[in-house]
C-alpha cells in the first residue's frame, strides 16, 4: 500500500525529537513552522558552486519531454513539488549530500541512454531505492558485521546496543523517503544500506560510496543492498530500549536461505 504522509498541521511534534527526523534538526523550521519553505527558500541554501536548483514542478514543467534525471543532467533543473514532504526531504537530501545526489544521476542518465526512459535495468531499481531508502552503516568493529550478515537482529540492535552509541557504529540517513515514513510516530522503518568498514576516523564513507556509485562498482543489483531495521536503533522508536520489543517485532526479518550480501566498502 502506498504510504501518504500526515497534513502538516497534523504530523505529531514528538517524531521531530526522535531519529531519524532529529538528525536533520538544521532543516526544523522547514519541518515544523506552519508554513512550507517556498522553492526560493530552498535555493537560498544550496552549497556554494552547486549547479543543481530546485524548480517548481508545474503542468509545463512536465511537458516538456524530459525524463525527471534529464532536467537535471542537462538543465541542473530539480522538479520540485511545493507543499510536499516527500519532495522536502528530497530538497533536504540534495543540500546535505550532493555528491550522492549527483552520482545516483549521472548512473541513472548512463542506463536511460542504453534503456530509454521507460525501461528500467537490475541497476536502476538499486540506485532508485538506495535514493529513497539509503542509508549508509560505518562499522569499526568487524563482528557486528557478522551479525548483521546473519540476521542476528537481537545480537545486533541488543547485546551490542552500546556499538551504535560508541562509535563502532553509526548510520547516516540517506533516503528522502525514509524522512517521510518518519512522520508516522512508531513506524518500523527499515533502511537499504550500503555497509562501510573503517579502521580509524580519517575515512569519508559518503565520499567513498559517491565515488563507487559513479564509478559503478557500486549499486549494480537491488541485491546489494542490507536490509537494515532502523527500529532497533537505540531511541529511533518508542519501544527499543526493551528487551522485547528485540525479540518479537516484525521487523526483524530472518536471512532467507541462499542469500549473501558482498563485502563491505573499506575506507
Amino acid at each position: 500500500m502506498r504510504y501518504i504522509a500526515p497534513p502538516r498541521d497534523s504530523v505529531a511534534p514528538e517524531v521531530f525529537a526522535r531519529w531519524p527526523l532529529y538528525g536533520w534538526r538544521e532543516y526544523a523550521a522547514w519541518m515544523q513552522s506552519t508554513y512550507w519553505p517556498s522553492i526560493d527558500e530552498l535555493n537560498a541554501v544550496r552549497p556554494t558552486g552547486q549547479r543543481e536548483r530546485f524548480v517548481a514542478q508545474t503542468l509545463e514543467l512536465l511537458n516538456d519531454g524530459l525524463h525527471y534525471e534529464q532536467r537535471i543532467a542537462e538543465r541542473g533543473e530539480i522538479a520540485t513539488r511545493e507543499a510536499n514532504w516527500h519532495d522536502l526531504f528530497n530538497a533536504m537530501a540534495w543540500l546535505r549530500y550532493p555528491m550522492l545526489k549527483r552520482a545516483l544521476n549521472v548512473r541513472q542518465m548512463a542506463d536511460i541512454a542504453v534503456m530509454g526512459p521507460r525501461e528500467r535495468s537490475r541497476a536502476q531499481y538499486a540506485l532508485t531505492h538506495f535514493d529513497e531508502a539509503g542509508v549508509i552503516v560505518t562499522l569499526r568493529d568487524r563482528s557486528l558485521l557478522d551479525l548483521w550478515n546473519e540476521h542476528d537482529w537481537y545480537g545486533l540492535f541488543w547485546r551490542e546496543r552500546t556499538a551504535w552509541m560508541d562509535g563502532r557504529a553509526t548510520v547516516q540517513v540517506f533516503g528522502h523517503a525514509l524522512l517521510e515514513h518518519a512522520l508516522t510516530p512508531g513506524k518500523l522503518l527499515v533502511g537499504k544500506a550500503l555497509a562501510c568498514m573503517a579502521s580509524d576516523d580519517e575515512g569519508d564513507a559518503v565520499a567513498a560510496c559517491a565515488q563507487g556509485i559513479e564509478a559503478g562498482r557500486l549499486l549494480c543489483d537491488p541485491l546489494e543492498l542490507r536490509p537494515l531495521p532502523l527500529a532497533g536503533l537505540p531511541g529511533w522508536h518508542p519501544e527499543s530500549d526493551m528487551e522485547t520489543f528485540h525479540l518479537h517485532t516484525p521487523c526483524y526479518q530472518p536471512r532467507r536461505d541462499g542469500r549473501a550480501y558482498p563485502a563491505s566498502l573499506l575506507l
